[in-house]
């Protein structure tokens, strides 16, 4: 039974076949860390949630954190910032070890097969994502999964272009990085990503208002539309400020590397934008806005949007995994390029210490 992996900087998203249909499990990237007492140890252990537990210090992972966050008013910490393992004081490995575990559950068999998504290194930033992708894949292959990489704009274009022949321009909107991939029946032909997303977007929002971090976040899931113009001085217009930002350099990248490719001006394809950065309203009428007036030097048939947008590049790695082609489903950046097609053979073989 082949499953599909989103591992996101806010959320992990497994996708498996059950009964005929798609079934997903998704838990929020984060975790807080509380104080080990015997009493919070013995209602953790009578409850069904994540955490783990050391000599003095026990963390609540996934959605239940956020709750915890709330009771004694602090904020969350994340395994992954920007698209890949945290680094900083407390070890970032095992707490997203952990919430994999939970999500993907146990192999149906020895070496069954898992596409999780990796994003490449930015092509405006000098975050290097290897180390990243080598130690998700060491994860899964210990759980005894035969783990294959994908990136997402190319599983974006997996769950939503097959109306299209798999061709057209895949975005993902994650929360760390936004992930864009070119593809010509089923076949990347230029994939990159930008070092900005949601929590970009959150970060830029909370400095311009002075309100934290996360309640930026909260207005952005539960209330932002972009579909009208919000008050400037108040927190959704600041989010929609950098929205906008957002979507005018990411076209801007698009356009300077379909020009680097010298991509033929006789595609017509459609765009698909897809992730939880993209949820709000409205996403695709502001990307349309800023399209009218870029020369991206292909044709542009349509945009659209998808029904479950933290949900699709889950479901687009299942597919990629369903496919189960061990070729060339992901061409590497080109900062890493000769490494992973030296080491394709032995990747398995690398381990990392949790």
């Amino acid at each position: 039974m082949p499953k599909g992996l989103d591992v996101g900087t806010m959320n992990i998203v497994s996708a498996w076949e059950a009964d005929g249909n798609t079934q997903f499990v998704k838990e929020r990237n984060a975790f807080i860390e509380l104080d080990y007492t015997e009493i919070a140890d013995q209602v953790l252990s009578s409850s069904d949630l994540i955490y783990t537990r050391t000599d003095d210090k026990v963390r609540i992972l996934g959605d239940e954190a956020l709750n915890f966050a709330n009771i004694f008013n602090t904020e969350v910490q994340r395994p992954m910032s920007q698209g890949v393992l945290a680094s900083g004081a407390t070890p970032s490995m095992p707490m997203l070890k952990t919430l994999i575990e939970h999500v993907v559950g146990d192999p149906t068999h020895p070496g069954e097969t898992l596409y999780f998504t990796s994003p490449t290194n930015p092509i405006d930033s000098d975050i290097d994502t290897l180390y990243h992708r080598r130690a998700i894949t060491s994860f899964l292959n210990d759980l005894g999964y035969d783990a294959q990489f994908v990136h997402e704009g190319m599983a974006a274009v997996y769950a939503a272009l097959s109306d299209n022949e798999f061709t057209g321009l895949g975005i993902s909107f994650g929360a760390g990085m936004t992930n864009v991939c070119l593809s010509y029946c089923a076949e990347p032909v230029v994939q990159f990503s930008i070092a900005r997303g949601g929590d970009w977007i959150d970060t830029k929002a909370a400095n311009a208002t002075a309100m934290s971090k996360d309640r930026i976040t909260a207005i952005k899931e539960d209330s932002l539309t972009l579909a009208r113009e919000p008050e400037i001085s108040g927190a959704e217009g600041a989010v929609a400020v950098y929205y906008d930002s957002l979507v005018e350099h990411l076209i801007e990248m698009i356009r300077t590397e379909l020009d680097d490719e010298e991509i033929t001006d006789t595609l017509d394809i459609p765009v698909v934008i897809t992730g939880g950065t993209s949820s709000p309203d409205g996403i695709v009428d502001l990307f349309t806005d800023h399209l009218e007036s870029a020369d991206l030097g292909v044709s542009i048939s349509d945009v659209r949007d998808v029904d479950d947008p933290l949900y699709t590049v889950a479901q687009g790695t299942l597919i990629a995994a369903h496919s189960d082609s061990h070729t060339s489903t992901v061409t590497p950046d080109s900062d890493d390029q000769q490494t992973e097609q030296a080491t394709a053979a032995d990747s398995a073989e690398w381990t990392f210490d949790f």
